[in-house]
Parts: C-alpha cells; structure tokens; sequence
C-alpha cells in the first residue's frame, strides 16, 4: 500500500552554507550537530552548481535533494530516496515562491532574515510533520499574511473576516467599559 507522500526536511541557507530557517520533519538526524553536519556537507555538495534558473535533483545519502539557488539564499527540500522528484520540485518550487511573494520580490539573505517569522509560518503552511499540506504559493503566501497582520492595521488592509474579528475585538472593549 502506497503511502503519502513526505519530507525529511526543508533548509534555507545563506551562500556560505550557514543556515537561515530549517525545519526537520524526520529523526535521521537525531541531534543539532548531526543536522548542522548534514546540512554543511549538502551545501558543499551542491555550491558548484547552477541551481538558479530551474530547480536541481540529486541523490545525496541516500536521500532525494532538489534544491534552487536565488541571489544569496540557497533552498532545499529533502525526500527519502523511492520518494517522487516531481513531488518534491512541487514543494520547493511552491516554498521559494511563497517566500518571493512575502518578501516582495527582493529575495536575499538581509530581507529573510529581517522577515524570518514569516519564513517560518511559511513552512508550517507547506509541511506538518513531513506531511504535505499545500504546495500553492499565493494560498501559502496568503496565509501567512493573514496569520501576520496586524489588528491595528487600516481596515483597507485587512480580508473581510479580519475586519469583522477587529470589530467585534472593538464592540466586546466597549461593552466592557
């Protein structure tokens, strides 16, 4: 019986190989040295090539790797090795999109790291415990902003249900008083 399809991991790191988010959905790495080692021996594997237009498939440790490179982030997403690469182009492809709608098209070290808390609700907007739950980046994207406004905004900048949340938030104050 088939099961359904699943993660080991998703990293993003910078150009040097050093980690901005990750996020491991496996115990293959049992410990933050191990994972650190994975992932410093994965970047230095791939550094060489030319992941920027078009996302990349190797096999490393037996594992499944795509991986995509833009500016000075580098993105991967880990599968077991009978998982399905298409699959996993669909995650990564759905992951680095996400990340280039929430940052505004300036995709680069210096802005993920000044927006990491939505880099990380975007990864649990992908994946739950290894399990895929959404490869759409303008629904991950969604999402997530909707997760980060804030109550204070304008309300023509809120959806609809946040704007109703705001003022039911402001007649409950009111009645309160």
């Amino acid at each position: 019986m088939e099961s359904c399809p699943s993660i080991k991991n998703i990293l993003l790191l910078d150009s040097e190989g050093n980690r901005v988010a990750v996020k491991y959905y496996s115990d293959e790495w049992p410990n933050n040295s191990v994972k650190e080692a994975f992932e410093k021996s994965l970047f230095t594997k791939t550094q060489k090539t030319n992941a920027r237009t078009e996302a990349e498939i190797a096999m490393f440790e037996s594992h499944i790797i795509v991986y995509k490179f833009v500016q000075d982030l580098h993105f991967f997403v880990t599968g077991a090795e009978n998982e399905n690469e298409l699959i996993l182009v669909t995650v990564l492809q759905g992951f680095f999109d996400a990340v280039g709608l929430l940052l505004r098209g300036t995709v680069d070290k210096k802005e993920a790291l000044e927006n990491l808390d939505l880099i990380l609700l975007c990864l649990d907007e992908i994946v739950d415990g290894g399990i895929i739950l959404e490869t759409d980046a303008n629904v991950i994207a969604g999402k997530v902003a909707s997760h980060s406004i804030d109550a204070a905004a304008p309300l023509s900048e809120q959806t609809i249900s946040q704007a109703l949340a705001t003022a039911r938030e402001h007649l409950a104050r009111s009645l309160l008083k």
